[in-house]
């Protein structure tokens, strides 16, 4: 966009944060993010222009009064968490919809065909991996693929596996959004297929109490993970009055935020599901307790603490009527 039009666009923000000190740090923080993205932006288009200049001042005032007297790495990390990745969750919440909703699409339609066609359970899963379940449900232990190996050993294998596998949802999106919808699809349909299997032989309630202890994790950081590589792909796809190079940019930038976000959820489920998952004879209600708390995080953190975070952002930072 013109310069004439970026200023009178922005100028009224920024007059309220150059004269309206604040003192709430997580109101520094919202300012802070907001006037780097402004001149991040400046510097692309109008490097040597004079709201460049006072861009830079602005921010560099705030962000000495955000640090001062603080430790900066103990400062930041804890940022980062408490306001910075809340919001940029909070911008993109529509992705992380589209991201659940083509997810849960196809895991219905997997469902719907494994319910109408014997052999579609096979053709996703493997007839091996069929065959093992149906023997281990044989013997009494229909979970017991869960049993094999070391604990240790199935942590790392599995953490390591799923962050790669996020990653990929993340990367893939470069081919605008197709690639991530595709892993989607690809991963929504083994879902379906594999709960529909259990439902089948009679079994869907125990599996929802063994198989979600770690899933409820894992597969919301797969969707998260989803809605990051949407960011990148609607980044070229649709990249607004910014040229697609710096929407490019500014999409990687926060896709990789999410990425970030979502390493720790990855990790907590990759330890259920190689520590606790194997007791699948454990008390009902501890289970359901294990999924209800992994269920309440997943809103709590990345719906309503963003919606309220904002909300909170928006009425501190707006002018007080006389």
């Amino acid at each position: 966009m013109r310069e004439g039009l970026f200023i009178k666009k922005n100028i009224d923000k920024w007059k309220r944060y150059q004269y309206e000190t604040a003192t709430d740090p997580d109101e520094m923080a919202y300012r802070f993010t907001e006037l780097v993205n402004d001149l991040g932006y400046s510097r692309t288009f109008y490097p040597h222009s004079k709201v460049t200049q006072y861009l830079n001042g602005l921010a560099s005032r705030i962000y000495l009064g955000i640090y001062k007297n603080k430790k900066e790495e103990s400062s930041r990390i804890f940022r980062f968490w408490k306001t910075e990745l809340p919001l940029v969750v909070r911008k993109y919440h529509r992705e992380i919809l589209y991201s659940f909703i083509i997810f849960i699409l196809f895991a219905i339609m997997a469902a719907f065909s494994a319910a109408h066609d014997e052999t579609f359970v096979r053709g996703v899963l493997g007839d091996g991996y069929v065959e093992m379940t149906e023997d281990n449900i044989a013997k009494g232990d229909p979970f017991g693929v869960y049993k094999s190996g070391s604990q240790l050993g199935m942590f790392l294998q599995i953490a390591i596996n799923n962050i790669r596998v996020s990653f990929m949802f993340f990367i893939a999106g470069i081919f605008i959004s197709i690639g991530t919808v595709w892993l989607l699809f690809v991963n929504g349909v083994m879902v379906g297929a594999f709960q529909y299997y259990f439902f089948a032989k009679g079994l869907g309630w125990k599996s929802v109490l063994v198989i979600w202890l770690h899933g409820t994790l894992e597969i919301s950081s797969f969707i998260i993970a989803g809605a990051a590589g949407l960011i990148l792909g609607n980044s070229l796809l649709f990249p607004g009055t910014h040229k697609r190079i710096f929407s490019l940019k500014r999409g990687a930038k926060d896709g990789l935020k999410f990425m970030i976000g979502v390493a720790p959820i990855i990790i907590t489920a990759a330890f259920l599901e190689g520590f606790v998952t194997r007791y699948s004879t454990m008390p009902v209600w501890l289970s359901i307790s294990i999924l209800f708390l992994s269920l309440t995080f997943i809103l709590w953190y990345f719906v309503y603490y963003p919606i309220q975070l904002e909300k909170k952002m928006k009425i501190s930072s707006s002018p007080e009527k006389p």
